[in-house]
């Protein structure tokens, strides 16, 4: 199952690659963008995004990511992605917060709402893959915009940040974060 899942995300990839541009080509780059972003998003959170906070699996330090994650009631939906440069040479390549969150799944999120702490989990059930792909798939947001002229070569569009975010669900690896009352 994990070859087969494997040969997918790597042939998503290499359809991909010719698309997206050269700003974020592996995971340090996102590491970077992520950094970039973490100021604006602690002032104002916007709409469609957060920051994540696991514990560093090594360090046991807080490490914060800025990711694309949206609440639904006591739920919050978010997809860990590689670069299709990455996917390409490394289709079962985790970064760092997924493998943090696998040492300890405790973690806490910035919303747009509020700063709620929460279990992390991957996601396995179809029919909560199926909420989480409408969530982070279907929904756009006006930063959308900029994340996709960021990631896709040529002007950004409704069409094409959709795409964009089902690779990345398609290639990715799709997280729960299950809301403390």
């Amino acid at each position: 199952m994990d070859e087969a899942r494997n040969e997918a995300r790597r042939t998503a990839a290499e359809a991909e690659i010719g698309k997206h541009g050269r700003l974020v080509r592996g995971p340090r780059d996102g590491k970077l963008l992520s950094a970039g972003m973490a100021p604006f998003f602690r002032i104002r959170t916007p709409r469609g995004y957060g920051i994540l906070t696991t514990t560093g699996r090594k360090t046991r330090l807080p490490r914060p990511k800025c990711v694309r994650v949206f609440r639904d009631g006591d739920r919050a939906y978010l997809v860990q992605l590689m670069p299709p440069h990455v996917t390409v040479q490394q289709p079962d390549a985790v970064n760092a917060w997924l493998r943090n969150v696998r040492a300890d799944p405790r973690v806490t999120v910035k919303l747009p709402d509020g700063t709620h702490s929460g279990i992390a989990r991957e996601i396995t059930d179809p029919d909560e893959l199926a909420t989480a792909r409408a969530l982070l798939c279907d929904t756009v947001v006006l930063v959308d915009f900029g994340e996709c002229a960021i990631h896709l070569r040529g002007m950004p569009s409704r069409a094409k940040i959709r795409k964009l975010h089902a690779y990345w669900f398609d290639t990715g690896r799709a997280v729960a974060i299950d809301l403390a009352t």
